[in-house]
């Protein structure tokens, strides 16, 4: 009963002139089967040709995601250049007054003979620039007759102390010390009593 191959693809051949619905079943049926006769190696290409096209997808956002983050890296460090040439800018216009000032204040030093109100200029000349210091988070470490702390001061030389309560303890500031929003930026350079 069963048929030699080669005569049912014949038969197919001689029968498609009248084609009926029973007819197209068998083909369909034919091609499934087909399919799944299709060989190991087959489906291993397709599975490989599959993979491929993926790893292929995945190497183009890679690539493209890679030239991205190269392209932000370039602008922020671009940015953080111009930032830090033009970041002073605003500091150095709000010090031209106090040098306004200050030249005033020379100006006047050649020409008045009233040496109290030169004095008087310069100490409202000071008060004006230590103001404008502390509204940029400058602020002075204090240092005279504290405990000597190497974390703020820096022992410029030792002596012997004045009075006993004055041991281990700043006796003189030599130049102050200064913080910047709670970071030192200067050491205050001390002599301290021992």
């Amino acid at each position: 009963m069963t048929k030699d191959k080669s005569k049912v693809d014949k038969e197919d051949l001689e029968v498609k002139d009248t084609v009926t619905p029973e007819t197209e079943e068998k083909v369909a049926e034919k091609e499934v089967k087909a399919e799944k006769k299709k060989s190991k190696k087959e489906k291993k290409a397709d599975e490989i040709e599959e993979l491929g096209a993926k790893l292929q997808e995945i190497n183009d956002k890679y690539m493209r995601l890679s030239a991205e983050f190269d392209n932000y890296r370039k602008r922020t460090l671009k940015e953080k250049m111009e930032l830090a040439k033009s970041g002073g800018e605003k500091i150095l216009v709000n010090v031209l007054p106090v040098m306004d000032n200050f030249e005033r204040a020379l100006k006047s030093v050649d020409e008045s003979t009233d040496i109290e109100g030169v004095k008087e200029g310069i100490k409202l000349i000071y008060t004006n620039f230590k103001d404008f210091m502390t509204q940029q988070g400058v602020k002075e470490i204090e240092a005279t007759n504290l405990d000597f702390d190497t974390d703020v001061h820096e022992a410029i030389t030792k002596i012997p102390a004045p009075t006993e309560e004055l041991k281990g303890k700043v006796v003189d500031c030599i130049e102050k010390g200064y913080f910047l929003n709670e970071k030192v930026i200067r050491f205050s350079k001390v002599v301290v009593g021992e």
